[in-house]
């Protein structure tokens, strides 16, 4: 996914994994919107259970839960927002009323991945059938899932070395300090390449590049 800018601020959609978990703010959103244009360009509907998140992938599926009530729905992802610093997702009229947050409007929640492209893992199956209302199994399917999705479209060769050792200290180095991207070691041309993955321009990847002040090969995912 590309990134994009709302009030002069750059946003850059992120690697995300399975049963990753976000706390903060959410607040929702309905009628002003209704029928109207998404991000991603799908029609607003504030009857079915969606969301606007500003950097997980579209069509991305978690679970939201009030930690005030312990009320908790399932949303995919199809719109960016809310752009407001303290919050981190803003729900349909629908996901609102499940959590019950409508009347108070914000409500402090957790978010957990539950898979991609609109499918929820079949690791949350069970759960899933359990503890939702049949609403929910019409919007929302189970099958199989990726275990990570990365919006990125550019990778940054980091370095090369011909003991496997070196380039796997580097690596681990690397994702350490940058969660938010993948990086992984590929044996090619007899050397152990460090490759990090993830970058939604080719300006953020150069970002990244000065941050550790050395020169490295950029390429096009």
């Amino acid at each position: 996914m590309r990134p994009y800018q709302v009030g002069g601020k750059w946003y850059y959609p992120t690697k995300v994994d399975l049963g990753e978990k976000f706390d903060g703010v959410a607040s929702w959103y309905g009628p002003n919107f209704h029928a109207k244009k998404t991000s991603n360009g799908e029609i607003y509907n504030m009857y079915a259970h969606t969301a606007a998140h500003k950097t997980l992938p579209m069509n991305t599926v978690v679970k939201v839960i009030n930690v005030d009530n312990n009320l908790s729905t399932i949303v995919r992802i199809n719109d960016r927002g809310p752009f407001v610093s303290d919050r981190i997702i803003d729900l349909s009229n629908a996901a609102a009323r499940d959590i019950d947050m409508v009347k108070k409007g914000t409500a402090s929640v957790r978010l957990i991945v539950l898979g991609f492209g609109g499918v929820i893992s079949k690791q949350y199956e069970q759960s899933f059938n359990a503890n939702y209302s049949k609403i929910l199994h019409k919007e929302f399917k189970v099958g199989e899932s990726e275990r990570s999705v990365s919006g990125g479209k550019f990778s940054l060769q980091m370095g090369a070395f011909r003991n496997q050792i070196g380039a796997q200290t580097l690596a681990d180095k690397l994702q350490a300090e940058n969660p938010n991207y993948s990086v992984k070691v590929a044996f090619k041309d007899d050397l152990y390449k460090v490759l990090v993955q993830g970058f939604q321009s080719e300006e953020e990847a150069r970002d990244f590049m000065k941050k550790y002040n050395q020169n490295a090969v950029l390429t096009r995912e």
